[in-house]
């Protein structure tokens, strides 16, 4: 198993939360939203993102409005 790249991954994430103490670090961010009950940033299309809601509820209405592939 190879180790966790923060700087690559950094680059792909598309969380616009500036303070994020987990971005780039992938394991530690889907921890940390799934033990709030939400989803991370990369689950979102852009416009729902910047709203930082990344509840599942959320994810589920804009899933069931747009399709599997936004």
């Amino acid at each position: 198993m190879s180790e966790c790249t923060r700087k690559r991954n950094r680059a792909k994430c598309s969380c616009t939360y500036e303070p994020c103490g987990t971005k780039g670090v992938c394991c530690d961010c889907l921890n940390k939203h799934l033990g709030a009950g939400e989803f991370p940033a990369c689950l979102f299309p852009a416009d729902v993102e910047s709203t930082f809601d990344r509840s599942i509820e959320c994810f589920i209405k804009t899933y069931q409005q747009r399709g599997r592939w936004w």
